[in-house]
């Protein structure tokens, strides 16, 4: 009663009327319609398994039918329902969350995209596409079949849905266009499995919708920031806006506690006080958001009071109350303040944090996070790359999870073992016998006074300088038939090598011919080989090698050895030599001649001549003589530094021999089998549990599917062993082949020959006979399994190595008895009982398991080591010993004797240890290949540490966050985090890792991290419009700049919205705030490089487009990185060099990371996902084209400028279209109607003068009132002009009312523009300001934000107004300076104290130059290429960046700071007049007038502009009345001129 009474006395306190909080909200949504959740399903389904993905297909295939009867809640469960028989409860989860993001839906846009390419026949639900050729009927396909022969096969994609029927590559392809789960798709999909199981076509399925929804997609995975603005100068606009009616209730909000009070539970008890309590909350709301600012010594422990605030609630509320702290901290600030800081709590944050720092270099205000000890870079990491990172961990979890291992600390111990997964480059061992060494660096006396210690590698020496130390540090090993013209190059290289004392140990391997007749009188390869072995003798193997380079040095260039040569080589250097004891046939120097080619044969190498450095294979390419020198220079470099890393971490000491330990890397192999060593590596999957586990029942086997299949072979497998001292195995292999031909024996053999000299080793056998399985193919096997059976280990395997002999197949053969081979040591009754009474059905079982889960014909062999499959084997290709020794050494180093020590520890009888072993190791190699997991621990955890418990019995996920909750990492982390929690089963630590001191604010923004964990629903059942970003009780005191904040890649802009986005003043608002935004662009990025040079090719243009339209969009290669990027969306997109002089000049030679052949000259790539994709492209300068420079001055002909002119011509049909241009980067550089770009002829015709003569206007502005400006400097341009006028916009900040409006004022006054647009590149430092993000674009993209046609820009602030002809600027001669700018003004002395470029580091930095203004500047854009300026300015940029408080007004700091590097022309004064720095008397003369901001005065800047130029309200006034009319205009017809040439834009997929 007493609480009721306080309630009622505080209500009556509170006289604030109940009204709806003012709010802001941002959606983002696609560019391309929704796609349904049923082909996002598949597509994740499909992504893991493609069986799996032909098994969904089959269970949906009519599932849309019920679309009708049902909510879509109830269809959207029924899908997940149907999922969730192929997939686990985990998986589920992160398919509910794949889902809410749209993760899959680009994936399916695409393939709509490829569809409507084709294009689909008319009136189509559905249709096949065989070799070009279409059908709707499912009657017709047979007949297109029979044509296809005579058509080229279309291309396929990686991401394509190949149905997996006979596999066969010589067979028609047919495509299926449609959409699963319709009944049309249906009736394809049985005729066309049918046909593919038959061996008839290859079966592929593209999603196609026929008729798509005409519904917008939001999409989530982003940040939305309210930034307060500084308002020390007034920079609003004063238009009014019409208010927005929508209105945000704050219901959602109300279970939060404010000031103590939790008004959700207080309205469940007292329902008739809803509207008091309501009112109460308002007003304790409105008294907690004091946004007065804070002293400095309530700044400085706001960190900690934070920390403290967040761990004094419920564990279960920290995240939620830590997301509300920071996102909403400028007006939770002045609450913390009160908050007390205990000592333990600060005192155990410090210790953690000094842990943190030496641990893993974490320091104090860091934010990491680490999944399963997975570093998550906040940064590069976003919600769509997240959720690759949690499926790839599922399948590594859920299978350990699977195979025994479940949570606790096994689980994190093999989690984090070390897998040495494929070596980029394997090296053969050369510490052997056969090679003969011509020098030894380390003893040689030549060498004496060289320093022999290895800490000289860390001694510094100019770059490019090869240190001379008398270690064997640099081998390099020849392979050469001495015969072969190559070697005499190779052997004058090495000779070379020698003579001039580069630190290389030279050895030999010659390869010559064995046979004992031939003499070295009828084989120069054996006479040269005798005769080296008789000067070895004579004097030492030294002098003989380097004798042997003044024999070749006889021989002149395409010349090979001949016994003549040899013979006359003898006489001359050796007169008293007998020839004949030397080089015939009784010859005593024959000895070792067979060794050689004996370990060239082993070794597994390639064709000769080849070359070994430290073992390492080089190319056939680096062997080529005149590249050789260069490559062996190089290779010494590139090992120099790993040598210095290993001396420098202690590995590499004073007693190490160099040769052993370069021998002993885990890359070092004793044979090159590329079979073994291949980089593209298929593993079986041991995970799965099957219900049935017998073999014997062939028809069960059959229906399981490949990962059952393989539980049950791993659980029937028997072994022949050769076991551990503890009796484990940790490597297991399977031997596959038919045993009834002599390659299967002979395969066999050799794996259990290597099994009696490899401890630890077991070895099973599976049989593949060539037709069905019977009593009379499957004799051998049956008698191998009998002995398994029935036999002890060694009996077993010596019987079977004797059954396997060929003589003891011949015997059987003529008639033998089985029981006649038995040995006498064998249990011989157990072993006939069971060989006579084995059925063949678990060989038939066995075989179907070859043919689906190991996709082996019948008669094929292959060998599985821990799970790894080699194969297919054909019956000619060998599998020796020594590649099974090779194979146990490549299965040990990856992880089976790591995965084998920790098994053990888990104290398992050796058979179960051992099938575990197998199974973990296949499951850790198997992995993609990550990061280095680290071990994230605390010192103490009771104060500083949320610590949540996973959910027991379950699969779970190790999280470790760190971060200090004021900061935008802690803002983007808790509602990560919260919606984690929701999508997996976590265990949680989250260290507050509080700054102290703080001297600022450290947040001075609010923010939304839009993410949800499943798809949301509404009352009615139907599914919401989607997430939103969504502000509410924001405090209405302070200026608000909105931002979003997007993942690498997207190219946003706001689509509709009457505010203005980057001036939101709540105090000017009633109702909400919206904005909307429009996922416009997915980025192509890429960086090319010239294969001739090495170097990027500055002003190579690319053109992207799809195969209707192949010219859509196009871009220039920057020197930065060879970098650049093309917009583009979901779908299939051909990337050439443009036509014209890149074309003429350069051709594409390679490219990686697209969808086409590596060497094919149009580069395909398919974007089917929300990443950008990044492709890196190797052009060469064509034969006749080595000496043009693209960048010269006469590079660029008439044909590109034809392409822009001809708007005039076409535009003027189409109405306004006439006066815009789209953009080279935004698009096009056009046109509607213009289907490419062609160079051509030099005749200059009206458009060309025109080209000529045209005036390049570039500006930027943001917000209502600069854009007001831009307008009045726009009219003030063309009233005093002539000549046509072109204005190029920076779109990406431009307004949605500016971007409607500015084609109607191009109309009325004549102009033409064009709106470009450039994400700023990931790897250039980024601003996180607007104003200063502005301020880069204004400076740092110059030279690709225009096309190359475009000689001179001139660069205005919007704040200006121009009293002047800018063609004069134009035509100004710059004097050889890529730019000139105006230098600030000196005249008005009373500013004299504000004139920062006067005193410190500007004055002396620039001396006598000046400083200079960046509110106007002309660019000669030609000249700035070719010095590679903007290169230039980006590199000092990167530089100057890393310090936050340099740079502090970016666009102009920059170049005036490059002016050393890159020359200013200083423009004459009266170019630009600003009343701030120059006097009245100056302002006569000029030109233009800037409206500077006053620091002295704060005056507001429309203030300022009608009292210092006289003409800006009539300027101001006119544009207010054109605007009136458009609106006019627009309310009547409903159009606007960018909507009428809509059909012809070419950027609408």
């Amino acid at each position: 009663m007493r609480n009721i009474i306080m309630l009622s006395l505080l209500l009556i306190t509170t006289q604030h009327k109940a009204s709806a909080s003012k709010s802001v909200t941002a959606s983002l949504k696609a560019k391309w319609q929704t796609t349904p959740f049923l082909l996002e399903t598949s597509e994740f389904i499909g992504e893991d398994n493609n069986e799996k993905f032909w098994q969904f297909v089959d269970t949906v295939k009519e599932l849309t039918v019920y679309k009708q009867g049902e909510s879509v809640r109830s269809y959207y469960n029924l899908i997940i329902k149907k999922a969730n028989q192929f997939l686990t409860d985990l998986q589920v989860s992160l398919l509910k969350y794949a889902l809410s993001l749209r993760f899959y839906s680009p994936a399916v846009h695409a393939f709509q995209q490829i569809a409507s390419h084709e294009p689909p026949p008319k009136a189509c639900t559905a249709f096949v596409s065989i070799h070009s050729q279409h059908s709707c009927n499912t009657k017709d396909i047979k007949k297109l079949l029979k044509s296809a022969a005579g058509r080229p096969k279309p291309y396929l994609y990686k991401s394509d849905h190949i149905y997996p029927g006979a596999n066969k590559t010589d067979v028609p392809v047919a495509i299926l266009y449609a959409e699963i789960g319709t009944k049309k798709f249906s009736t394809f999909h049985t005729v066309l499995s049918e046909k593919a199981d038959g061996g008839a076509l290859t079966y592929v399925l593209r999603h196609f919708v026929a008729n798509p929804k005409q519904q917008m997609m939001l999409l989530s995975g982003y940040g939305v920031e309210l930034a307060i603005k500084s308002t020390e100068y007034k920079a609003v606009d004063d238009t009014k806006v019409k208010d927005s009616k929508t209105i945000i209730n704050a219901e959602d909000d109300e279970n939060d506690e404010v000031q103590g009070f939790f008004f959700g539970t207080l309205k469940n008890f007292h329902p008739d006080l809803q509207d008091q309590l309501g009112e109460l909350r308002k007003h304790l709301v409105d008294s907690t958001n004091d946004m007065a600012p804070l002293k400095v010594w309530e700044l400085q422990d706001l960190s900690f009071q934070a920390a403290a605030r967040i761990l004094s609630v419920p564990k279960f509320d920290v995240l939620k109350l830590m997301r509300d702290l920071s996102q909403n901290f400028p007006a939770k600030a002045r609450s913390l303040t009160r908050v007390a800081v205990k000592k333990e709590m600060r005192k155990e944050i410090e210790e953690n944090q000094k842990h943190l720092s030496e641990t893993i270099g974490v320091h104090p205000g860091d934010g990491e996070l680490f999944i399963n000890g997975l570093h998550i870079d906040l940064d590069i990491h976003n919600p769509f790359s997240i959720l690759e990172i949690l499926r790839g961990e599922a399948r590594v979890l859920e299978g350990l999870h699977n195979l025994g291992v479940k949570g606790g600390e096994h689980q994190s111990t093999l989690l984090k073992l070390p897998v040495n997964h494929v070596a980029d480059s394997y090296a053969l061992d050369i510490r052997h016998p056969a090679i003969m060494w011509m020098n030894d660096v380390e003893n040689d006396p030549v060498y004496s006074s060289w320093p022999a210690g290895v800490q000289e590698l860390l001694r510094t020496t100019f770059p490019g300088v090869i240190r001379q130390i008398r270690r064997n540090l640099f081998n390099l090993v020849l392979f050469l038939d001495p015969k072969e013209e190559k070697s005499v190059e190779l052997v004058k290289l090495a000779q070379l090598f020698y003579k001039h004392k580069i630190p290389l140990r030279i050895g030999y391997v010659f390869v010559v011919n064995g046979e004992d007749e031939i003499d070295g009188f009828s084989d120069a390869g054996v006479g040269f080989y005798r005769l080296l072995n008789y000067i070895t003798d004579e004097y030492d193997l030294s002098q003989a090698l380097i004798s042997m380079a003044s024999l070749y040095n006889r021989l002149d260039e395409g010349e090979t050895l001949t016994t003549d040569t040899i013979s006359a080589f003898l006489k001359s250097k050796f007169p008293k030599a007998n020839a004949e004891r030397i080089l015939g046939a009784e010859s005593e120097y024959d000895a070792k001649r067979k060794d050689g080619a004996l370990f060239y044969r082993k070794s597994g190498l390639g064709a000769l001549p080849l070359a070994l450095f430290n073992g390492v294979p080089l190319s056939s390419d680096e062997m080529e003589p005149n590249e050789l020198e260069s490559v062996i220079l190089q290779r010494i470099m590139d090992s120099t530094t790993a040598f210095q890393r290993a001396v420098f971490m202690g590995e590499l000491t004073e007693g190490t021999d160099v040769v052993d330990y370069l021998m002993e890397q885990a890359n070092v192999v004793l044979r090159m089998n590329p079979f073994i060593l291949n980089t593209d590596r298929k593993y079986l999957d041991f995970t799965a549990t099957p219900v049935v586990d017998d073999w014997d029942d062939t028809t069960m086997f059959s229906f399981l599917d490949s990962k059952d299949k393989t539980a049950v072979m791993a659980k029937k497998m028997k072994y022949f062993t050769n076991y551990d001292e503890d009796g484990m195995s940790a490597v297991t292999m399977w031997i596959v082949g038919d045993f009834e031909k002599a390659s299967g024996r002979k395969m066999l053999l050799g794996a259990l020959k290597h099994l009696i000299a490899s401890p630890g080793v077991r070895v099973g056998v599976i049989d593949n006979p060539s037709g069905r399985p019977s009593e009379d193919n499957t004799v051998l096997y049956r008698a191998i399994w009998a002995s398994l059976l029935t036999q002890k280990n060694k009996a077993a395997a010596e019987f079977v190595r004797k059954l396997l002999r060929e003589q003891s197949n011949q015997l059987l053969q003529q008639g033998s008895k089985m029981k006649d081979l038995l040995l006498q040591d064998m249990d011989t009754d157990a072993f006939e009982k069971k060989f006579n009474t084995l059925e063949v059905n678990f060989v038939r079982s066995q075989q179907l398991f070859c043919r689906d889960v190991l996709k082996l014909s019948g008669g094929q062999g292959a060998v599985i080591s821990n799970g790894r499959i080699l194969g297919p084997l054909e019956e000619q290709e060998e599998f020796t010993e020594e590649d099974f020794q090779l194979l146990e050494k490549i299965t040990r180093s990856g992880s089976a004797d790591k995965v084998k020590a920790q098994v053990k520890l888990m104290k398992m009888k050796p058979k179960h240890a051992s099938d575990l072993v197998m199974k973990v190791d296949t499951l850790l190699t198997a992995a993609p290949k990550g990061e280095v997991r680290r071990d994230v621990n605390f010192l103490q955890n009771i104060h500083s540490v949320l610590q949540l418990l996973p959910r027991e019995n379950e699969v779970f996920y190790d999280v470790v966050a760190i971060v200090d909750p004021l900061t935008r990492a802690a803002q983007k982390l808790s509602t990560l985090l919260i919606v984690l929690s929701q999508v997996v089963n976590l265990k949680l630590r989250l260290f507050m890792n509080c700054r102290a001191k703080l001297s600022e604010m450290p947040l001075k923004s609010f923010y939304s991290f839009v993410l949800e964990s499943d798809v949301t629903f509404l009352a009615n059942d139907t599914v919401s419009a989607g997430p939103v970003a969504r502000f509410i009780e924001l405090p209405e005191s302070p200026l608000l700049t909105l931002n979003m904040i997007t993942p690498e890649g997207w190219m946003v802009q706001a689509l509709r919205s009457p505010y203005d986005l980057d001036n939101i003043h709540l105090q000017e608002v009633s109702g909400a705030v919206t904005a909307e935004y429009e996922l416009e662009h997915i980025l192509l990025e890429g960086h090319c490089f010239d294969l001739s040079t090495g170097q990027p090719p500055r002003g190579l243009q690319f053109t992207l487009g799809m195969s209707r339209d192949l010219l859509m969009y196009d871009t220039i290669v920057m020197a930065n990185l060879g970098y650049f990027q093309l917009k583009a969306n979901p779908g299939a997109w051909t990337l050439r060099l443009r036509k014209g002089r890149s074309e003429d000049i350069y051709q594409i030679i390679s490219h990686d990371g697209t969808d086409s052949p590596a060497d094919a000259g149009d580069v395909s790539v398919l974007l089917n996902s929300f990443h950008s994709k990044i492709i890196k492209v190797r052009v060469q300068k064509k034969a006749d084209k080595m000496n043009e420079d693209l960048l010269s001055e006469t590079s660029e002909n008439k044909g590109l400028w034809d392409s822009i002119a001809s708007t005039s011509s076409i535009g003027s049909k189409t109405g306004p279209e006439h006066y815009t241009t789209t953009t080279m980067l935004d698009g096009r550089f056009g046109v509607p109607g213009i289907k490419n770009i062609a160079g051509g002829g030099s005749k200059k015709n009206d458009e060309e003068k025109e080209k000529d003569n045209v005036l390049n206007i570039f500006s930027v502005a943001s917000g209502h009132l600069y854009e007001r400006f831009l307008r009045i400097m726009m009219l003030s341009v063309l009233r005093h002009t002539k000549v046509p006028v072109k204005f190029w916009f920076l779109k990406n900040y431009l307004s949605p009312s500016f971007k409607e409006t500015i084609p109607y004022m191009a109309q009325s006054y004549g102009f033409k523009y064009e709106l470009v647009q450039y994400n700023w590149p990931r790897w250039l430092r980024q601003q996180t300001e607007k104003q200063r993000i502005i301020w880069g674009y204004k400076i740092l993209f110059l030279d690709v934000l225009f096309p190359l046609a475009v000689d001179k820009i001139i660069f205005v602030d919007a704040d200006q107004i121009v009293r002047a002809d800018l063609k004069e600027l134009r035509d100004l001669d710059l004097e050889g300076a890529p730019y000139g700018y105006t230098p600030f003004c000196d005249s008005r002395k009373e500013m004299d104290g504000y004139r920062f470029w006067k005193s410190g580091y500007w004055a002396s930095h620039l001396g006598h130059r000046k400083y200079h203004i960046s509110a106007l500047y002309v660019v000669d854009l030609k000249k700035f290429r070719k010095i590679a300026a903007g290169d230039r300015l980006r590199g000092q940029y990167q530089a100057l960046s890393q310090d936050p408080n340099s740079l502090s007004n970016l666009d102009q700091d920059l170049p005036n700071n490059m002016i050393h590097q890159v020359a200013i022309k200083s423009l004459p004064q009266e170019w630009l007049w600003c009343e701030t720095w120059c006097d009245d008397a100056s302002k006569v003369s000029a030109k233009t007038i800037d409206l500077c901001n006053n620091p002295k005065t704060k005056e507001p800047k429309l203030t300022a502009a009608a009292r210092i130029v006289p003409e800006w309200l009539g300027y101001d006034n006119e544009i207010k009345h054109l605007l009136k009319t458009i609106q006019e205009d627009t309310t009547t017809k409903g159009t606007t001129p960018s909507q009428q040439s809509k059909g012809h834009k070419r950027d609408e997929l």
